[in-house]
């Protein structure tokens, strides 16, 4: 049962890190080029997935929304001047 479950752990995270390679932009790449991170992923496996998720991808932060202009909040109706004015 323990062999099993390293066995399906360790394919679910060479699958995971496949598709990220995959889908990783190549200017977020590092230490290798792409192509090469893919035969890694594949050949070694345990060590390429873990090696890509910890040295080959930029990991971005929590995506912010950035200093943009601001929508404006909807009002309730007590701070709301159009509303108060019909009562």
């Amino acid at each position: 049962m323990g062999k099993a479950l390293i066995a399906v752990v360790a394919v679910a995270l060479a699958v995971y890190s496949l598709f990220d390679v995959i889908a990783t932009p190549r200017q977020d790449v590092r230490v290798l080029p792409k192509p090469l991170w893919i035969v890694t992923v594949l050949i070694l496996p345990i060590v390429g997935p873990v090696a890509w998720l910890f040295l080959g991808s930029r990991r971005q932060g929590p995506a912010s929304r950035g200093p943009g202009p601001r929508r404006p909040r909807p009002l309730g109706p007590d701070d709301d001047p159009d509303y108060l004015r019909g009562l």
